[in-house]
C-alpha cells in the first residue's frame, strides 16, 4: 500500500467508489457505504452472480434489517477517487443472500489500512494511508 490520500465527496452518506474484478469480469464503479459497524466487506448476491464468483459458506448473520445467510469469496477490489486508485488483490468479501442491501465496506481492511476523517462541514471524506512504504 502506498502512502496515499483519497478525498471523496461526503453529502448524506460516506460513500466510496469501488469496483470488483473476478476471472476476467469487472463491475462498473459502485458507491459503497463505509460501515464502521461492520466487520468486513459485504455485497448483495446479484453482484456475486454477475461476477460468477465461486462461493463458500460463511454462516448466518443477524443485522438491523434481519437475518441473512453469508457466503465468502476472494476478488480484486479497486478504490478510486478522481485522482488515483488503489487495488486490493485477493481480498476476502462476504456475499449476502439479501438483495436489499448496498455494498458495505466494513472495518476489515479499510479501517485497518486508512485513517478515516469525516469532514461533514466541508462535504469531504478522507482516507489517509497508515501503512509505511
Amino acid at each position: 500500500m502506498s502512502s496515499s490520500e483519497f478525498i471523496f465527496e461526503y453529502k448524506n452518506y460516506p460513500l466510496i467508489p469501488i469496483k470488483f474484478f473476478y476471472d476476467g469480469k469487472e463491475t462498473p464503479y459502485i458507491e459503497a457505504l463505509l460501515d464502521s459497524g461492520g466487520d468486513f466487506i459485504v455485497i448483495p448476491y446479484p453482484i456475486a452472480q454477475y461476477l460468477g464468483l465461486k462461493l463458500s459458506k460463511a454462516g448466518r448473520v443477524d443485522t438491523a434489517g434481519g437475518s441473512a445467510r453469508l457466503y465468502k469469496a476472494n476478488v480484486m477490489m479497486e478504490i478510486s477517487d478522481k485522482e488515483k486508485n488503489y487495488v486490493y488483490h485477493d481480498i476476502e468479501i462476504h456475499v449476502s443472500t439479501r438483495n436489499d442491501i448496498p455494498v458495505l465496506l466494513g472495518r476489515n481492511p479499510i479501517f485497518e489500512d486508512y485513517e478515516i476523517i469525516f469532514r461533514k462541514k466541508d462535504d469531504k471524506l478522507l482516507l489517509i494511508s497508515t501503512k509505511k512504504e
